[in-house]
């Protein structure tokens, strides 16, 4: 059984039939999280029943130290959380703040997750360094841990209890969605963000190299200087996908108004950085 939850929630409340609960894996390569996954598929969706389907997402690539691939396995999984389907992200998830990611996901959607660890495996050079689990973090609870022995199942009972017979956290301030900001600072957010993205592409017209950091100047940044490094090159589309993706999680925040553009106008330099890897 996992070890007592960080916040007090309890683990069984009675069955909530209409979660999509989430599963994250984590381990080295070769620790059998794909096998695992599968073993998941199975045993989930029997204890699911007919109407509920399980989906297994997989990284479609190694992400590297970079992290390029994150942001794609995280659009997938949660383009997969729905009301009645379970969710069994087979990949390495090391770093504890991508972690934390999926977490804040499955708290957004209203429905509990577990994490599974998967012994043994290798260290890879193009992976990065497995940051281990600690139950104590929200994030990492409930963690259980599989048996290094493929051929030994998994604690299958307590799982199904953790994500079927447990309350979901309670979706706080920075998850549950707000009313709208005001529609003129959204404006000047929205030409903010046009702006940078303008910024980047004239850079590479101008022939900015892959691993050189390109300033951006645009009205809104505030007076220290901005920027990023551009690690390859991007286009318009990629961009303009992260672009709405970044004004989506901006909306849901409400924040002050015009004293709060420059903030968020670096935290959309942040985020660009992250996810252009």
């Amino acid at each position: 059984m996992p070890s007592s939850p960080p916040n007090g929630n309890p683990i069984s409340e009675g069955p909530f039939t209409l979660q999509m609960p989430l599963v994250v894996l984590c381990g080295l390569p070769g620790s059998g999280k794909s096998q695992r996954a599968e073993e998941l598929r199975a045993a989930l969706g029997a204890e699911a029943g007919k109407e509920r389907r399980v989906f297994v997402v997989a990284e479609a690539e190694p992400v590297g130290v970079g992290g390029g691939g994150r942001a794609a396995l995280r659009a997938e999984v949660e383009r997969y959380l729905s009301p009645r389907d379970v969710v069994v992200v087979d990949a390495g998830n090391e770093l504890k703040s991508f972690r934390y990611e999926l977490y804040c996901l499955s708290k957004h959607a209203g429905t509990p997750h577990c994490l599974v660890l998967c012994l043994g495996g290798a260290a890879c050079a193009d992976r990065p360094p497995l940051e281990v689990p600690d139950s104590r973090n929200r994030w990492d609870w409930p963690l259980f841990t599989a048996p290094e022995d493929l051929a030994e199942p998994l604690p299958l009972p307590d799982i199904c209890a953790a994500l079927f017979e447990r309350r979901p956290p309670p979706r706080n301030q920075s998850t549950r969605s707000q009313p709208l900001q005001a529609a003129g600072f959204l404006h000047q957010l929205d030409r903010l963000t046009q702006d940078v993205l303008a910024a980047l592409m004239a850079a590479q017209r101008n022939g900015v190299q892959p691993g050189q950091f390109v300033p951006v100047a645009v009205d809104g940044l505030g007076q220290a200087p901005q920027g990023l490094l551009l690690n390859r090159p991007v286009s318009l589309a990629e961009l303009s996908r992260l672009r709405r993706q970044f004004l989506s999680y901006a909306k849901m925040h409400p924040g002050e108004g015009e004293q709060n553009l420059p903030q968020l106008g670096s935290m959309f330099l942040q985020y660009l950085s992250r996810n252009l890897q």
